[in-house]
């Protein structure tokens, strides 16, 4: 069977038609292209054509001192910016042997815990909208501006907060910033449950998910998918739980690992809800203890020139879309001499080569939007 590579109009019936969405399409949330193979309506072939963002961050974290490469980690993943700037700043602390003080730990969590809501809402909100219902991102943003008020008062930045320092945060929280984060956090969990009715109950909502876009667990281990999408699938694995780091250990109690079974649509928007619900408790439960803990500092003082010693780690987070995983290597200079980026949103993405063949054209953007990829964390 021969392939045509057509603009507009027709081919002959036993001709495949190769069809390209993106680089630049509304549903590929970037510069994301897709090269479709179809047979009438039926997508026989998916091949996701990455790269168009690469900056070459690993390249250039090379050049750049254990301060400056918290800035470029800072990016990749324009919503979970603080959860990168984490990874970075974890392994330069193991590999120098560094202690943390507990204030600090305590206010990672709680910070991470935030920005996985803010980074969980844009998903919760864009979702619905690109199946053709407009209600909730509006919803979504109003949820998204009170925390990120709270997120910027603290850090200055809306998005890019920069607020990790090797050794702990970049400074101490202004005076009666917990009783404002707990207001905040109050008034998100009150409002959270316009996601459960008005979209987990509408019909068209659920008519265009369930069963759609079946991702099997087998499929799961074989490309490294990991988050929400891994365990909407029935792979019941979260760092948080299985490997604790920050202040989880302690947090056990009150951390819920959602997992759904039937692995399609519907099931990995239901896991990033009910991961957003648990996220607020987990960040209620991080004022109880910060309220707690007496005064002291936020982080360790550093020597002017931070050399890390001849060696190499690997530091892994449960980031919002997945495992992201630094691997540092050093020479024992002021630069990595290497820093290679594990990103979850590059193998989860990987997937859509066995999830989209056998599928409809018409389904393509329902399955698509759900893998809450975003396309940076893809290409680095």
């Amino acid at each position: 069977m021969t392939e045509t590579t057509i603009g507009i109009g027709g081919a002959a019936e036993s001709t495949d038609m190769v069809l390209n969405i993106g680089p630049q399409h509304p549903s590929t949330h970037g510069v994301l292209r897709l090269r479709l193979v179809l047979d009438g309506e039926v997508v026989r072939h998916a091949e996701p054509v990455v790269g168009y963002m690469h900056r070459g961050a690993e390249k250039l974290f090379e050049a750049r001192d254990y301060r400056q490469i918290v800035m470029l980690a800072n990016r990749h993943d324009w919503l979970s910016a603080f959860s990168n700037e984490l990874g970075v700043v974890m392994a330069v602390e193991r590999m120098l042997g560094m202690e943390v003080p507990e204030r600090a730990v305590w206010m990672r969590t709680l910070l991470a815990e935030l920005n996985r809501v803010l980074n969980h809402l844009m998903f919760l909100g864009s979702y619905p909208l690109e199946l053709g219902g407009i209600t909730p991102i509006f919803h979504a943003f109003r949820e998204r501006e009170e925390l990120q008020a709270v997120m910027e008062e603290i850090s200055g930045g809306r998005m890019h907060y920069m607020f990790n320092r090797v050794g702990g945060l970049k400074e101490d929280l202004p005076a009666g910033w917990l009783g404002r984060a707990r207001t905040a956090i109050a008034d998100a969990q009150a409002r959270m449950d316009v996601y459960d009715r008005l979209v987990l109950g509408n019909e068209i909502f659920r008519g265009r998910t369930r069963g759609v876009g079946t991702l099997s667990a087998q499929a799961v281990h074989s490309f490294g998918v990991t988050g929400p999408i891994a365990r909407a699938s029935g792979v019941d694995f979260d760092l948080r739980r299985d490997e604790p780091y920050l202040a989880y250990g302690e947090l056990q109690d009150t951390l819920r690992v959602v997992t759904r079974g039937e692995g399609d649509c519907l099931a990995r928007f239901e896991c990033l809800l009910e991961q957003t619900h648990n996220s607020l408790e987990l960040a209620d439960a991080c004022l109880d203890r910060l309220d707690e803990l007496p005064a002291g500092p936020i982080n360790q003082r550093l020597p002017k020139v931070l050399k890390a010693p001849e060696g190499h780690t690997y530091a892994w987070t449960e980031n919002p879309l997945g495992v992201n995983g630094y691997y540092l290597v050093s020479k024992g200079e002021k630069t990595p001499y290497r820093l290679k980026l594990r990103s979850a949103s590059y193998n989860n993405i990987q997937a859509l080569t066995v999830l989209l063949p056998g599928t409809l054209v018409a389904d393509m953007v329902a399955i698509l939007g759900s893998l809450f990829f975003v396309v940076g964390d893809i290409d680095k």
